[in-house]
């Protein structure tokens, strides 16, 4: 067998192994990571076989099968942790001008904040919306397939070092207050008033298995679908567009596309730079 012979062969039966694997992990767990785009998950679980210091990703299948320990470490792996309050700032400022003077009039509004991670960009939200004076009115779900983030969303404390990033976020994206008066220092963090989470509702959902669960006028998920394959992209869409509000808002993150899926023509471009869109059929 040449070199190429070998390194082609070495690739392949790494692909079996990664298969199987997750495989291992839908029916011993009942996680579905199969259809997560490949080298998201090729980096993530061949980082993982380095850090448990083992050699194959067959070796990997067995320690978590055996050890839950083990799966919670990949399953954080797996977790989609990257956000930041007033994250883009362009896209909460076009959110404020395109979208809420229409739900503004709206006698009751419902949010989903789809992949919430550990919070930032739902207490985002619920600021822009106590300063359009439209908070009390609305609930906001925030889920995310991960406990442990929604743990920390909850708590609704944040490093402080943070802080300063996130005051010319908010101060960038229309904010029109000092960014200071929506949370206390305590311990080097910020501890973000408990009115802003009082109409907020955290819980597990589940993406790839779970339904819709209600209608909602505004549908938030953001560079979450970026880290899915073609076919889960679809599956996700269809979930969006069974859970919108006829003329319900979707707002996706600046590397997500809805024109090359299923649901393109469902859906009117509010503002292709943000990706806002409107449900029209």
């Amino acid at each position: 067998m040449n070199d190429i012979d070998e390194k082609l062969s070495v690739e392949q039966l790494q692909k079996i192994e990664m298969e199987l694997l997750l495989e291992a992990i839908y029916r011993h767990y009942g996680y579905d990571f199969r259809n997560y785009s490949a080298p998201f998950l090729q980096r993530r679980i061949l980082n993982r076989v380095a850090a448990e210091k083992l050699r194959t990703v067959s070796g990997l299948q067995e320690k978590i099968l055996h050890e839950p320990a083990a799966m919670e470490r990949l399953f954080r792996d797996f977790s989609i942790n990257v956000t930041e309050m007033f994250r883009d700032p362009s896209f909460f400022k076009m959110l404020r001008k395109k979208i809420i003077p229409i739900v503004k009039e709206y006698p009751a509004i419902r949010i989903w904040h789809v992949g919430c991670a550990s919070g930032e960009e739902v207490y985002s939200m619920a600021i822009l919306l106590h300063e359009e004076g439209i908070l009390e009115k609305t609930k906001i779900y925030a889920t995310d397939i991960n406990h442990g983030n929604l743990e920390k969303a909850k708590q609704g404390s944040f490093p402080l070092e943070k802080m300063k990033l996130y005051t010319t976020n908010y101060i960038q994206s229309g904010g029109q207050k000092a960014f200071s008066e929506y949370y206390s220092v305590k311990n080097e963090r910020a501890a973000f008033h408990s009115f802003l989470k009082r109409n907020i509702v955290f819980f597990q959902h589940n993406l790839v298995t779970d339904q819709s669960f209600n209608e909602f006028h505004i549908i938030i998920c953001r560079n979450v679908m970026i880290y899915f394959n073609k076919k889960l992209q679809n599956h996700v869409h269809h979930l969006f567009y069974e859970s919108l509000f006829h003329s319900g808002f979707l707002g996706l993150g600046n590397r997500e596309e809805i024109r090359f899926t299923d649901y393109a023509e469902y859906y009117e471009v509010l503002h292709s730079a943000e990706k806002l869109y409107r449900k029209n059929k």
